[in-house]
């Protein structure tokens, strides 16, 4: 799956690579989450353009969004026969720059996080879905979910998802939704290649949404997981007559 990514590439780097006309400045980001707003390159009137949409993909059809559970990923094996997806495949595909993303995997009883980026450092384009929810009042929200596929080869080791990556030759062809079909990009809609991608691990601080700064991208030590370790082991028993309260839930366990 994909449920953190990074965006550190400058701006104009960006624009040159997807080709779209605004010039927007933006800050770079390590620890992009659901239910932030995020760049998404999409085709209108034969031209690329840049936007923003809120991570978490809501269908036009929901009424009352509180009730709805938030879509980060489509699943590719599925997209077109899902309610959810069905129309934004064929209508609105859009993509998502990114130069990596966070996978977790558990070892020795504890989730470690990873990070993994192209192996020759370049951006990523992810394969993404929009739709535009509009609300009983008038409000509209855009919204865009990030398209997965199962993994192969060495990906495999570390989730059994990854994210879509469109290539450059290809984004043309998947932005292009004039002919309200998807017939031609199903084949877009695969794994990455052995050998394409790298990864390493990195500091559990990443865990935090809070925490968005370039120490997050640093290789982890092995002093470093020594320490993380150590503050994670549970406290000792102190006897009292009150019993002490449940920790805050940080709402971490619903997206990993």
């Amino acid at each position: 799956m994909c449920g953190r990514f990074v965006i550190t590439s400058p701006p104009a780097a960006l624009r040159r690579i997807f080709g779209y006309e605004e010039q927007p400045n933006f800050p770079p980001r390590h620890n992009v989450a659901p239910t932030q707003p995020i760049p998404v390159i999409l085709l209108e009137q034969d031209k690329r353009h840049f936007r923003l949409m809120r991570w978490g993909f809501m269908p036009a059809w929901v009424k009352d969004p509180r009730g709805f559970t938030l879509l980060i990923n489509a699943r590719s094996e599925t997209v077109r026969e899902k309610p959810a997806f069905k129309n934004a495949i064929r209508r609105r595909r859009v993509l998502v720059p990114a130069d990596g993303y966070y996978e977790w995997q558990v070892i020795e009883g504890r989730k470690r996080p990873f990070f993994i980026h192209r192996r020759d450092r370049t951006p990523l384009g992810f394969a993404a879905l929009a739709e535009t929810w509009s609300g009983p009042n008038g409000e509209e929200v855009d919204t865009v979910a990030i398209v997965t596929a199962a993994a192969s080869g060495e990906l495999a080791t570390l989730h059994h998802r990854v994210p879509v990556t469109i290539g450059p030759d290809d984004y043309s062809t998947w932005l292009d939704c004039r002919s309200d079909d998807a017939d031609e990009v199903m084949r877009l809609l695969v794994a990455p290649e052995d050998g394409e991608f790298a990864w390493y691990e990195v500091s559990t601080r990443v865990n935090a949404v809070a925490n968005d700064d370039d120490q997050l991208l640093l290789p982890i030590t092995e002093e470093m997981r020594a320490a993380e370790d150590a503050q994670r082991k549970p406290a000792k028993k102190v006897a009292s007559r009150k019993a002490s309260p449940a920790p805050a839930d940080d709402g971490q366990g619903s997206l990993f």
